[in-house]
């Protein structure tokens, strides 16, 4: 994709954020466990007990990851990744993320129409005669298969429920 290009995301920048969010979620687990109490009792451990001290180990190791960072990577310029990868991982996940979108605004099954139908037209190059064969066609194996067969209820939208698929 054109609008990566020139893109580099070192490794120590990679290392220094993954130590911060890894740190944060440890910091909120261990703030979460102290609404349970993190002490003993006459029972033994109270409920946020092993959450709060799993939390203040997950801050522990992710200052580790950061202090490395700082120590092993700081001046090394290791790439971590490159514009022409970026854009592959996107083209890659931007048509799930849009997938899990359309799910929850049109339901599973319009949403998995037009996502098939879009990666084989875009992505794959197919015909779109094929690619909407093929999509419709996966879209009403699954209906049969999970509603009918399994009686497992997916997530349906609006076109569903103006055609009566409940």
């Amino acid at each position: 994709m054109r609008m990566f290009h020139g893109m580099v995301l070192s490794r120590f920048a990679m290392e220094i954020a993954t130590g911060c969010v890894t740190a944060l979620a440890g910091a909120i687990i261990s703030y979460g466990a102290t609404e349970f109490g993190t002490g003993w009792d006459d029972a033994g451990p109270q409920p946020g007990y092993f959450p709060f001290y799993i939390g203040l180990l997950i801050v522990l190791a992710s200052l580790g990851v950061v202090a490395q960072a700082f120590t092993q990577h700081r001046r090394t310029g290791q790439v971590f990744l490159t514009g022409e990868q970026a854009g592959r991982i996107v083209a890659f996940a931007g048509p799930m993320v849009a997938f899990v979108a359309l799910c929850v605004l049109l339901g599973l099954y319009v949403a998995m129409t037009v996502y098939l139908f879009a990666v084989m037209t875009i992505q794959g190059r197919f015909k779109i005669p094929l690619a909407a064969l093929v999509s419709i066609g996966t879209a009403i194996a699954f209906y049969v298969v999970m509603e009918v067969w399994f009686q497992v209820p997916l997530l349906k939208g609006p076109v569903e429920a103006m055609l009566g698929i409940y």
